[in-house]
C-alpha cells in the first residue's frame, strides 16, 4: 500500500515546465513569460516585468487564459503580486511574480494570455504548450523566399504621379489581435501629415492606396514591431508579416532563440532587394556605438572637431559595406544611406554639440543658456562643403532610404540653409531642390491656402511634373474642403470677451457650469494638435449624448484665415484669443506645449490635464470619471 501511495506521489510530481514558450504575438513588451508549469491542479505562469523604475504596472483580477479550442480560465491569484493593485517597479527595471489560473486539459495545445478587455490591457497570443511542433511550423505557400541576385544592380527610381498599391496580410492573426496598425509615409514634401491608421481585416489582410509622385517608404507600425518597405507609382507591393519572429527579435528571453524565418515576405515592387534589406546587420553609427561615451567625446568639442571625429568613421563603414555578402543594388543603398546619416549629422552640429554638453555636465536650463550665450559654438566659414562628399543625397535614388524624410525637414537647421545648399553641392537643380520647394508650397497650403499663381509658376520650375501632379492633386482636394467647410454646422465661434487676464479663464469655463469640459489648447500649425483631433473624433461621436462640451482655445499664432476654415472639421465650442491673453493662460495654467488637454467637471475644478495625447482611451476614461462625479 506504501508503495502505491509513493508511486502516486512521483507520478503528481511530474509536472510539465515549458521553458520560455514561444508565443505568436503580443501587445507589449513589458511582460515575458519565463516559464509555464501544468500541474493536475493548477496553471502557473512565471513572469517577468521589465518597466521603467519607480513606475508601476497592475494584473487585472479579470485576467484570464484562452485555449485554442475557445474554453476560459479565470485567474486565481498572483504570487508576488496583488491582483488589481499597482505593482511598483524597482530601481532595476525589472521583477519577477507568479500567475496561477486552473489546470489545462492535456488536449491545449496553446493558450492566450489576456489581462483585461482595456485596450491597453496586457496579451499575450499564442502561447505554445508544444515548442516543437511550434518550430517546425512551415510557411504558407503564399509566401515567396526570394534568392538573392547579387550582381542586381539598383534601378533609378521613376518620378510618376500615379497610384501605389500596398497589400498584406499578418501571419497567424486572431479575431481579437489589433485591428488597426499606424502607418507612416515617408514623403518629406508632407512633413507630420504622413501619419494615419490602417485598418486590419478580420482574416489579417490590408490594404491601401497611397497617391506618390515616386518611390517612397512606408512604416507599418504594430504593437510586436515595425515593418518598413517601399511602394512606388502604378506598383504593388504585397507584406506577408511574420509577427512571432519580429516578436522573438524584441524579446529579453527568446531574442536567442532559434529563428522563425524572416520578419516579412515581399511579392511586388522589388520583392527581391527589399527581402535583401531586411536582413542587413551592418551597424552605421558614426562615432561611439555607445551613446553616452558617444556623449562623453564630442561634450566640449569645436565645431571642425565634431566634424572630423564624425567623419573618422566613413571609411570605416564603408569598407565594411565593400566587404559585406550583400548583393550590389544593396550595396549602393547602403551608401547612399550612410551619405544621408553623414549629412543628418552635419546638418545638426549645434544641436548635437550642446545637447552632449549639456547632458555630461548636467546642467538646467537657465544654466545652460548662460553657458552657450558666453560660448557659442562657432560654425567656421566653409564648414558644410563637406556636404559635396555625400551627393548622393540629391540624386532620386536617395529616396529608396527611410532616412531621407528625416534629412530633408532637418536640413533648415542650417544657418542660411538653402544658400549653403546650393554652393556645397554646386546646384540648384536636382531631387533634393524639388523636395525642399515642394516642402516649402505644401506647408502654405497647410494653412488652408490654396495654389496661388507665383507658386505654380515655380512648380513648372521642378524638374519633373510628378511633383506638380502631386500638389495639383493636393490643391483640389484642398480646395474641396473649403467649400465643404462652409456648408458644415456643430461648431460655435466664441469671443472671449473683455476681461482681465485673471478672470479669462474662469470667464470662458463659467459659460459651460454644470456640464462636464475637455479643454484643448492648441494651435493651427500644430501637427501634433491636428493628428489628435483626428483621433478624437470617434471618441467624441461615442460619446455624443454625454454632458460633455469641447471647448478649443488657440491664440493669435493660429493665423485667423486658416483658423477659420479649419474649425468646421472641429466640433465644439471655439476660442481665439489675443496674443497677451494666451501668453497669460500658458504661464498661469502652466501649460509646457500644445496640445494641451484639461478635463473639468460640473463644477469647475480640473481634474485631470496632460499634454500630447497619450491614448484616446485615457482621455474617455477621466471623462466618464468625471461624469460620474
Amino acid at each position: 500500500m506504501s508503495f502505491l501511495f509513493c508511486t502516486l506521489c512521483m507520478v503528481q510530481a511530474k509536472d510539465k515546465v515549458i521553458e520560455c514558450p514561444p508565443f505568436t504575438a503580443w501587445n507589449s513588451r513589458t511582460l515575458e513569460i519565463e516559464k509555464i508549469v501544468l500541474s493536475d491542479t493548477a496553471t502557473t505562469l512565471y513572469i517577468k516585468a521589465f518597466y521603467e523604475p519607480k513606475n508601476w504596472i497592475k494584473i487585472d483580477a479579470g485576467s484570464i487564459l484562452k485555449d485554442n479550442t475557445g474554453n476560459l480560465y479565470p485567474i486565481r491569484k498572483g504570487i508576488g503580486i496583488t491582483l488589481d493593485k499597482e505593482f511598483w517597479m524597482p530601481e532595476s527595471g525589472e521583477a519577477e511574480f507568479q500567475l496561477i489560473f486552473p489546470a489545462l486539459p492535456k488536449n491545449v495545445t496553446s493558450v492566450d494570455f489576456i489581462e483585461g478587455n482595456d485596450e491597453r490591457a496586457f496579451k499575450i497570443w499564442g502561447i505554445q504548450l508544444n515548442k516543437k511542433a511550434f518550430e517546425k511550423q512551415k510557411l504558407p505557400q503564399e509566401v515567396i523566399v526570394h534568392k538573392i541576385n547579387k550582381k542586381s544592380t539598383l534601378p533609378i527610381p521613376k518620378l510618376s504621379y500615379g497610384t501605389a498599391v500596398l497589400k498584406g496580410r499578418i501571419l497567424d492573426y486572431q479575431k481579437d489581435m489589433p485591428r488597426e496598425c499606424r502607418i507612416h509615409i515617408f514623403n518629406p514634401a508632407f512633413r507630420e501629415d504622413n501619419t494615419s491608421y490602417l485598418k486590419i481585416n478580420e482574416d489579417g489582410t490590408f490594404q491601401i492606396e497611397i497617391g506618390i509622385p515616386t518611390v517612397t517608404n512606408v512604416a507599418l507600425t504594430f504593437p510586436y514591431g515595425n515593418i518598413i518597405c517601399l511602394v512606388a507609382p502604378n506598383e504593388e507591393t504585397y507584406l506577408t508579416i511574420n509577427p512571432k519572429e519580429l516578436c522573438r527579435q524584441q524579446s529579453r528571453l527568446q531574442k536567442k532563440a532559434k529563428s522563425y524565418g524572416a520578419t516579412a515576405y515581399f511579392r511586388g515592387y522589388l520583392a527581391s532587394l527589399q527581402q535583401e534589406f531586411l536582413t542587413v546587420d551592418l551597424d552605421m553609427t558614426l562615432g561611439n556605438h555607445d551613446y553616452m561615451e558617444h556623449l562623453k567625446a564630442i561634450a566640449g568639442k569645436s565645431a571642425e572637431e565634431y566634424k572630423n571625429y564624425i567623419l573618422k568613421s566613413i571609411p570605416v563603414i564603408r569598407n565594411k559595406i565593400a566587404q559585406s555578402k550583400y548583393s550590389t543594388a544593396c550595396k549602393e543603398l547602403l551608401n547612399i544611406k550612410l551619405d544621408i546619416i553623414a549629412t543628418f549629422y552635419i546638418a545638426t552640429t549645434i544641436r548635437n554639440l550642446e545637447y552632449a554638453y549639456i547632458k555630461i555636465n548636467k546642467l538646467d536650463r537657465d544654466k545652460a543658456a548662460k553657458y552657450f550665450e558666453n560660448n557659442p559654438i562657432n560654425i567656421p566659414e566653409g564648414y558644410y562643403h563637406v556636404l559635396n562628399e555625400f551627393s548622393s543625397i540629391n540624386t532620386t535614388k536617395a529616396l529608396y532610404s527611410d532616412r531621407y524624410e528625416s534629412m530633408v525637414n532637418i536640413l533648415d537647421i542650417i544657418p542660411d540653409w538653402e544658400n549653403v545648399l546650393k554652393e556645397a553641392l554646386g546646384t540648384e537643380k536636382g531631387s533634393l531642390f524639388d523636395n525642399i520647394e515642394v516642402k516649402k508650397i505644401y506647408l502654405s497650403m497647410k494653412d488652408f491656402i490654396p495654389l496661388t499663381t507665383e507658386q505654380k509658376i515655380r512648380l513648372d520650375k521642378l524638374s519633373s511634373p510628378a511633383y506638380t501632379e502631386l500638389l495639383t492633386q493636393t490643391n483640389r482636394k484642398l480646395l474641396e474642403t473649403i467649400e465643404m467647410n462652409k456648408k458644415k454646422s456643430g461648431f460655435t465661434v466664441n469671443e472671449a470677451g473683455e476681461v482681465i487676464n485673471k478672470e479669462l479663464f474662469p470667464s470662458i469655463i463659467s459659460k459651460y457650469r454644470g456640464h462636464v469640459l475637455m479643454v484643448d489648447f492648441w494651435a493651427t500649425w500644430c501637427g501634433p494638435c491636428l493628428r489628435a483631433h483626428k483621433i478624437l473624433t470617434p471618441m467624441k461621436e461615442e460619446l455624443k449624448n454625454k454632458d460633455i462640451i469641447y471647448l478649443y482655445i488657440t491664440g493669435e499664432t493660429s493665423p485667423k484665415e486658416t483658423w477659420d476654415k479649419m474649425i468646421p472639421d472641429i466640433h465644439g465650442e471655439h476660442f481665439r484669443i489675443k496674443d497677451n491673453q494666451w501668453d497669460y493662460l500658458i504661464e498661469n495654467l502652466n501649460i509646457k506645449g500644445v496640445p494641451t488637454y484639461f478635463i473639468i467637471d460640473r463644477e469647475g475644478n480640473i481634474s485631470y490635464r496632460e499634454t500630447g495625447l497619450s491614448k484616446v482611451e485615457v482621455i474617455k476614461e477621466q471623462l466618464m470619471k468625471a461624469l460620474e462625479k
